[in-house]
Protein backbone atom coordinates (compact mmCIF):
# COMPACT_ATOMS: atom_id res chain seq x y z
CA UNK A 1 0.00 0.00 0.00
CA UNK A 2 1.38 3.31 -0.92
CA UNK A 3 0.15 6.49 0.53
CA UNK A 4 0.71 9.98 0.06
CA UNK A 5 0.60 12.55 2.48
CA UNK A 6 -1.17 15.91 2.49
CA UNK A 7 -4.98 15.37 2.27
CA UNK A 8 -4.63 12.27 2.10
CA UNK A 9 -2.99 10.48 5.96
CA UNK A 10 -3.27 13.62 7.02
CA UNK A 11 -5.27 16.77 6.31
CA UNK A 12 -2.93 19.82 5.36
CA UNK A 13 -4.18 21.96 2.94
CA UNK A 14 -5.70 24.85 4.71
CA UNK A 15 -2.77 24.99 7.44
CA UNK A 16 -0.31 24.74 5.02
CA UNK A 17 -1.78 28.17 3.65
CA UNK A 18 -1.92 29.54 6.93
CA UNK A 19 1.69 28.44 7.28
CA UNK A 20 3.17 29.47 3.50
CA UNK A 21 1.08 33.03 4.26
CA UNK A 22 3.45 33.09 7.58
CA UNK A 23 6.58 32.62 5.97
CA UNK A 24 5.75 34.89 3.20
CA UNK A 25 4.65 37.54 5.89
CA UNK A 26 7.80 37.44 7.91
CA UNK A 27 9.80 37.91 4.56
CA UNK A 28 8.13 40.45 3.58
CA UNK A 29 6.56 38.73 0.84
CA UNK A 30 2.84 39.40 -0.07
CA UNK A 31 0.44 37.30 0.76
CA UNK A 32 -1.50 34.90 -1.72
CA UNK A 33 -4.60 33.70 -2.07
CA UNK A 34 -6.81 30.63 -0.97
CA UNK A 35 -7.92 30.02 -4.84
CA UNK A 36 -3.90 30.08 -5.82
CA UNK A 37 -3.04 28.05 -3.44
CA UNK A 38 -5.78 25.30 -4.03
CA UNK A 39 -4.90 25.78 -7.60
CA UNK A 40 -1.56 25.28 -7.19
CA UNK A 41 -2.10 22.12 -4.40
CA UNK A 42 -0.11 19.00 -4.79
CA UNK A 43 3.07 20.62 -6.79
CA UNK A 44 6.53 20.57 -4.83
CA UNK A 45 6.74 23.89 -2.69
CA UNK A 46 9.29 25.66 -4.67
CA UNK A 47 7.50 25.13 -7.71
CA UNK A 48 4.19 26.11 -6.44
CA UNK A 49 4.89 29.14 -4.59
CA UNK A 50 6.39 31.85 -7.59
CA UNK A 51 2.54 31.14 -8.68
CA UNK A 52 0.98 31.12 -5.18
CA UNK A 53 3.15 34.86 -5.13
CA UNK A 54 4.75 36.01 -8.09
CA UNK A 55 8.03 37.69 -7.45
CA UNK A 56 8.96 35.95 -3.79
CA UNK A 57 12.25 35.64 -3.00
CA UNK A 58 12.83 32.04 -3.05
CA UNK A 59 15.98 31.99 -1.14
CA UNK A 60 14.31 33.93 1.25
CA UNK A 61 11.43 31.85 1.71
CA UNK A 62 13.53 28.87 2.15
CA UNK A 63 15.50 30.18 4.87
CA UNK A 64 12.59 31.11 6.97
CA UNK A 65 10.35 28.11 5.87
CA UNK A 66 12.00 25.58 7.91
CA UNK A 67 11.87 27.31 11.56
CA UNK A 68 7.85 28.04 10.67
CA UNK A 69 7.64 24.58 9.65
CA UNK A 70 9.02 23.34 12.95
CA UNK A 71 6.58 25.50 14.92
CA UNK A 72 3.38 24.60 13.54
CA UNK A 73 5.14 20.99 13.87
CA UNK A 74 5.67 21.82 17.80
CA UNK A 75 1.94 23.38 18.24
CA UNK A 76 0.41 20.32 16.82
CA UNK A 77 -1.47 22.19 13.85
CA UNK A 78 0.83 20.59 11.32
CA UNK A 79 0.60 16.96 9.80
CA UNK A 80 -1.88 15.14 12.57
CA UNK A 81 -2.54 11.63 12.01
CA UNK A 82 -5.80 11.11 13.33
CA UNK A 83 -6.46 7.68 15.85
CA UNK A 84 -8.94 6.64 13.11
CA UNK A 85 -6.06 6.81 10.35
CA UNK A 86 -3.64 4.87 12.88
CA UNK A 87 -6.04 2.33 12.99
CA UNK A 88 -7.00 2.00 9.47
CA UNK A 89 -2.95 1.67 8.78
CA UNK A 90 -2.98 -0.73 11.51
CA UNK A 91 -5.41 -3.25 9.66
CA UNK A 92 -4.30 -2.94 6.13
CA UNK A 93 -0.63 -3.87 7.93
CA UNK A 94 -2.92 -7.45 9.89
CA UNK A 95 -4.34 -7.82 6.14
CA UNK A 96 -0.68 -8.76 4.62
CA UNK A 97 -0.35 -5.14 3.58
CA UNK A 98 3.44 -3.13 3.55
CA UNK A 99 2.71 0.49 4.23
CA UNK A 100 5.00 2.98 2.38
CA UNK A 101 4.53 6.71 2.25
CA UNK A 102 5.03 8.39 -1.57
CA UNK A 103 4.97 12.25 -1.28
CA UNK A 104 6.86 15.18 -3.45
CA UNK A 105 7.75 16.64 0.01
CA UNK A 106 11.80 17.06 0.52
CA UNK A 107 13.15 15.33 3.03
CA UNK A 108 13.66 18.25 5.39
CA UNK A 109 9.61 18.37 5.10
CA UNK A 110 9.17 14.83 6.29
CA UNK A 111 11.86 14.54 9.04
CA UNK A 112 9.52 14.68 11.74
CA UNK A 113 7.07 12.03 10.33
CA UNK A 114 10.09 9.64 9.76
CA UNK A 115 11.03 10.42 13.52
CA UNK A 116 11.67 6.90 15.68
CA UNK A 117 9.01 8.48 18.34
CA UNK A 118 6.23 9.51 16.17
CA UNK A 119 3.14 7.73 15.93
CA UNK A 120 4.23 6.37 12.73
CA UNK A 121 7.05 4.87 14.13
CA UNK A 122 6.88 0.89 13.42
CA UNK A 123 4.21 1.64 10.75
CA UNK A 124 5.94 1.87 7.63
CA UNK A 125 8.45 -0.06 5.85
CA UNK A 126 9.52 2.53 3.43
CA UNK A 127 8.91 6.47 2.88
CA UNK A 128 9.92 7.99 -0.50
CA UNK A 129 10.54 12.17 -0.75
CA UNK A 130 12.28 14.02 -2.99
CA UNK A 131 15.55 13.56 -1.17
CA UNK A 132 15.27 9.79 -2.19
CA UNK A 133 13.69 10.25 -5.71
CA UNK A 134 14.64 11.40 -8.77
CA UNK A 135 11.32 12.54 -9.94
CA UNK A 136 8.08 13.80 -8.33
CA UNK A 137 4.31 13.17 -9.37
CA UNK A 138 2.62 13.66 -11.43
CA UNK A 139 5.46 12.07 -13.12
CA UNK A 140 5.13 8.05 -13.16
CA UNK A 141 8.62 7.65 -12.61
CA UNK A 142 8.13 8.54 -9.09
CA UNK A 143 7.45 5.24 -8.00
CA UNK A 144 10.84 3.72 -9.67
CA UNK A 145 13.06 4.03 -6.74
CA UNK A 146 10.01 2.38 -4.84
CA UNK A 147 9.63 -0.70 -7.69
CA UNK A 148 13.28 -1.61 -7.55
CA UNK A 149 13.98 -1.31 -3.82
CA UNK A 150 10.87 -3.43 -3.13
CA UNK A 151 10.77 -5.92 -6.44
CA UNK A 152 7.19 -5.60 -7.00
CA UNK A 153 5.45 -5.44 -10.05
CA UNK A 154 3.39 -2.28 -10.35
CA UNK A 155 -0.03 -4.11 -10.57
CA UNK A 156 0.74 -5.82 -6.76
CA UNK A 157 0.84 -1.51 -6.18
CA UNK A 158 -2.11 0.46 -4.87
CA UNK A 159 -1.51 4.01 -4.59
CA UNK A 160 -3.96 6.63 -2.05
CA UNK A 161 -3.89 10.42 -2.85
CA UNK A 162 -6.31 13.22 -3.13
CA UNK A 163 -5.11 14.51 -6.76
CA UNK A 164 -5.47 14.34 -10.34
CA UNK A 165 -2.03 14.48 -10.80
CA UNK A 166 -1.58 11.18 -7.99
CA UNK A 167 -3.94 9.61 -10.44
CA UNK A 168 -1.94 10.53 -13.17
CA UNK A 169 0.93 9.38 -11.94
CA UNK A 170 -0.31 6.26 -10.35
CA UNK A 171 -2.22 5.55 -13.90
CA UNK A 172 1.69 5.59 -15.94
CA UNK A 173 3.36 3.35 -13.61
CA UNK A 174 0.72 1.07 -13.59
CA UNK A 175 0.01 0.87 -10.12
CA UNK A 176 -3.65 0.69 -9.26
CA UNK A 177 -4.92 3.88 -7.59
CA UNK A 178 -8.03 4.72 -4.96
CA UNK A 179 -9.16 8.38 -4.83
CA UNK A 180 -9.19 9.94 -1.15
CA UNK A 181 -12.00 13.23 -0.92
CA UNK A 182 -11.71 14.02 2.44
CA UNK A 183 -10.56 17.44 1.77
CA UNK A 184 -13.47 18.22 0.03
CA UNK A 185 -11.19 20.62 -2.54
CA UNK A 186 -11.57 17.80 -5.74
CA UNK A 187 -14.82 16.43 -7.65
CA UNK A 188 -14.97 13.12 -8.79
CA UNK A 189 -15.40 14.83 -12.38
CA UNK A 190 -11.23 15.98 -11.87
CA UNK A 191 -10.44 12.36 -11.94
CA UNK A 192 -12.48 11.58 -15.27
CA UNK A 193 -9.31 11.60 -17.53
CA UNK A 194 -7.88 8.91 -15.14
CA UNK A 195 -8.70 5.35 -14.31
CA UNK A 196 -9.32 5.64 -10.93
CA UNK A 197 -9.95 1.92 -8.97
CA UNK A 198 -12.08 3.00 -6.03
CA UNK A 199 -13.73 6.84 -4.31
CA UNK A 200 -13.50 7.07 -0.72
CA UNK A 201 -14.84 10.10 1.26
CA UNK A 202 -12.11 9.52 4.50
CA UNK A 203 -8.91 7.12 4.91
CA UNK A 204 -10.27 4.78 7.05
CA UNK A 205 -12.80 3.44 4.17
CA UNK A 206 -9.57 2.71 2.53
CA UNK A 207 -9.48 -0.80 4.57
CA UNK A 208 -13.24 -1.64 2.59
CA UNK A 209 -12.10 -0.22 -0.49
CA UNK A 210 -8.91 -2.24 -0.79
CA UNK A 211 -11.18 -5.43 0.57
CA UNK A 212 -13.41 -5.18 -2.11
CA UNK A 213 -10.90 -4.82 -4.98
CA UNK A 214 -9.68 -7.68 -3.84
CA UNK A 215 -12.35 -10.00 -3.08
CA UNK A 216 -11.42 -10.30 0.78
CA UNK A 217 -12.71 -9.32 3.96
CA UNK A 218 -11.19 -6.77 5.77
CA UNK A 219 -9.81 -6.73 9.36
CA UNK A 220 -11.42 -4.22 11.32
CA UNK A 221 -9.77 -2.20 14.17
CA UNK A 222 -11.26 -2.43 17.75
CA UNK A 223 -10.16 -0.19 20.72
CA UNK A 224 -6.65 0.20 19.66
CA UNK A 225 -6.13 -3.06 18.48
CA UNK A 226 -5.98 -5.25 14.97
CA UNK A 227 -9.66 -7.77 14.88
CA UNK A 228 -8.73 -9.66 12.07
CA UNK A 229 -11.70 -11.13 9.49
CA UNK A 230 -11.41 -14.75 11.63
CA UNK A 231 -11.83 -13.11 15.08
CA UNK A 232 -8.28 -12.97 16.16
CA UNK A 233 -7.00 -10.00 17.76
CA UNK A 234 -2.89 -8.60 17.36
CA UNK A 235 -1.91 -5.47 19.61
CA UNK A 236 0.25 -2.66 18.70
CA UNK A 237 1.78 -1.29 15.49
CA UNK A 238 2.35 -3.05 12.45
CA UNK A 239 6.51 -3.48 12.43
CA UNK A 240 8.17 -4.49 9.27
CA UNK A 241 7.00 -6.77 7.10
CA UNK A 242 8.87 -9.11 4.80
CA UNK A 243 9.42 -8.74 1.10
CA UNK A 244 6.04 -11.54 0.15
CA UNK A 245 3.55 -8.56 1.54
CA UNK A 246 1.63 -6.78 -0.88
CA UNK A 247 1.68 -2.90 -1.44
Amino acid sequence: MVIDVDDTLCLTEEVCFELENDVLARIGGGPMSRAAHVATWGLPLLEAMPRRSPGVDLDAFTAAYGDVLREYVTAGRLDVVVPENLRALDALAAAGRSLMLLTSRTEAEMAHLMAPDHVLGGRLDAVYHAGNMRFAKPDPRAFDELLAATGLEPRQCLYVGDSPGDAQAANGAGLRFIACMQSGLRRRADFDPYRVDAFIDAFPEMVDAVARLEGTRPARAVAGQVMSADGSRSGGPAGHHSPSRRA
